[in-house]
């Protein structure tokens, strides 16, 4: 089964303290939240070039797109956030609330399923590489 990734965008309330933010997300991280079946691991990331540089992002990934739609409904027919994982929400209220300019559930993201193996190895630059 493919991966699922899902890139939310964070922008920060004007005032915010980045190194609180960081400080927060990290401590909610070190106690395993929030805790989602079929959550493989959670990043929180800061850009470094490009548009967004210094704004920060969060990586999730998803054991699967049939675990992920099971938490948020299908793209189709997504979940109203009051059926969101009370895990999910909670982490929302505590964790990241308090820092952004927007309510989480307003943020801007993008979920992505991962191309199989076999087909990234056909994208690749490097595959002609390998077949020599």
């Amino acid at each position: 089964m493919a991966l699922i990734y899902s890139l939310h965008e964070y922008r920060l309330k004007p005032g915010v303290d980045p190194a609180q933010f960081e400080a927060a997300v990290l401590a909610a991280q070190r106690r395993g939240e929030p805790r989602l079946p079929g959550l493989l691991e959670f990043r929180l990331l800061k850009g470094v070039k490009g548009a967004r540089r210094g704004a920060y992002a969060a990586l999730w990934v998803y054991a699967s797109r049939q675990a992920w739609e099971k938490l948020w409904g299908s793209p189709d027919h997504p979940l109203p956030p009051a059926d969101y994982p009370q895990a999910w929400l909670e982490w929302e209220r505590r964790v990241l609330a308090p820092f952004l300019e927007e309510e989480p559930e307003r943020l801007t993201f993008t979920a992505y399923q991962a191309l199989s193996s076999a087909q990234w190895a056909e994208c690749s630059p490097t595959a002609g590489e390998r077949r020599r």
